[in-house]
């Protein structure tokens, strides 16, 4: 019985916050297509079989399906998903009933409607961020740090910190009389002070407690011996310090957030290809159900905004990877379309079929790495 809560507690949060990211990346296609006057035919939140549907008053049939790693809109006229090739049908069409395809748009619409799908998962990213800035505030970094109350979580058993006396929960007041207001504070002054006794006060419940601690002397980063007691920072969202943000500036900094994402995915994709970061780093469906199991086991000490953070840097990582310029995804689309402007008549379809296949080998390539990688974290592999 455990196994299976255990379970279902990594897996519904998975199919949750890669739902959202689904849905909404789909959407994008769904909606811009309907705005151009292509009629949809299904739309799929997952693939295989069929587990709910129901049809809406344009004809159009929404689905959830069995397997949750992904979606897909299918127009009017389409061999599969979206653009993914023209059917038989689309051929035997009259020019009325083409006229509400895709295939049948001009080559500005079918891009706008391609490019829908990554551009809905930025928009996620700057909604959630800008509703946390304006409800939640702005975590304060100073020094590249978050300031964090000094407050205890957790105590090593055989550290200088439990001998003590502390315990989880405590939150430092002072040490050798000297005000103590963030938990980067109290490592600066126990890093300082190896091997020296230290007077230090801390709020218990509603009481103070004093206690003599004496820092063991360990060896620092640079070789540099440093006092160290064993003791582990608050990760309760109520002990990190925000700073309240009103909704114009909230929203100035959701796009710089997501901006700021956008930019650091973008230097590791491009570090991956030449070399100065390792394919090993990529995750998969098993590392995203991981950190979304994490953060929702997290949410009464964390709060919900952890696990809306996953889904907007999913979003964005979503949106980036279908506009790589690879047959089978967005940008790769988008590509045909750019030379299909260009020269004013699409490729011919047989090349478009090779590069499909091309594109649909490396996109598996690149979901097997991952999951391997998730695996030989897992397993220590």
């Amino acid at each position: 019985m455990d196994y299976i809560w255990t379970t279902a507690s990594y897996i519904v949060p998975f199919v949750v916050v890669l739902g959202v990211v689904v849905f909404v990346h789909e959407y994008g296609h769904f909606i811009v297509g309907r705005l151009c006057g292509v009629k949809v035919d299904a739309f799929s939140l997952g693939f295989g079989p069929e587990l709910f549907a129901f049809e809406d008053r344009h004809a159009t049939r929404w689905r959830i399906s069995a397997i949750p790693l992904g979606g897909y809109v299918k127009f009017h006229g389409d061999a599969n998903a979206v653009t993914a090739g023209v059917s038989d049908e689309f051929q035997q069409m009259s020019s009325e009933e083409r006229a509400v395809t895709f295939a049948g748009q001009p080559v500005w619409k079918r891009a706008a409607v391609v490019f829908a799908g990554p551009f809905f998962n930025f928009l996620l990213a700057i909604a959630l961020y800008w509703g946390m800035f304006a409800l939640v505030g702005r975590p304060v970094v100073v020094d590249g740090q978050l300031v964090i109350a000094p407050r205890i979580s957790a105590v090593q058993a055989d550290g200088a910190g439990a001998k003590a006396g502390f315990r989880p929960g405590d939150l430092v007041k002072s040490v050798d009389g000297a005000p103590i207001e963030s938990f980067a504070l109290f490592q600066k002054r126990i890093a300082a002070s190896p091997g020296r006794a230290l007077h230090i006060v801390v709020e218990r419940g509603s009481a103070s407690a004093e206690l003599e601690a004496t820092p063991a002397a360990v060896s620092g980063k640079d070789g540099q011996t440093i006092g160290r007691l064993g003791l582990n920072s608050s990760e309760d969202i109520r002990d990190m310090r925000m700073r309240k943000c009103g909704p114009i500036e909230s929203l100035g900094l959701a796009f710089e957030e997501t901006g700021s994402i956008v930019e650091q995915t973008g230097k590791f994709i491009e570090g991956i290809f030449a070399g100065r970061e390792s394919a090993s780093q990529l995750s998969g469906p098993i590392g995203i159900a991981e950190a979304s199991g994490k953060m929702a086991q997290k949410i009464s000490s964390l709060g919900i905004w952890p696990l809306i953070n996953l889904i907007a840097l999913l979003s964005v990582s979503v949106g980036l990877l279908n506009l790589m310029p690879v047959p089978l995804l967005d940008g790769g689309h988008l590509m045909f379309f750019v030379i299909e402007a260009v020269r004013g008549r699409a490729l011919n379809e047989r090349l478009q079929e090779y590069a499909f296949k091309i594109g649909f080998v490396m996109v598996s390539s690149l979901m097997l790495l991952a999951t391997y990688n998730d695996l030989a974290r897992h397993l220590k592999l």
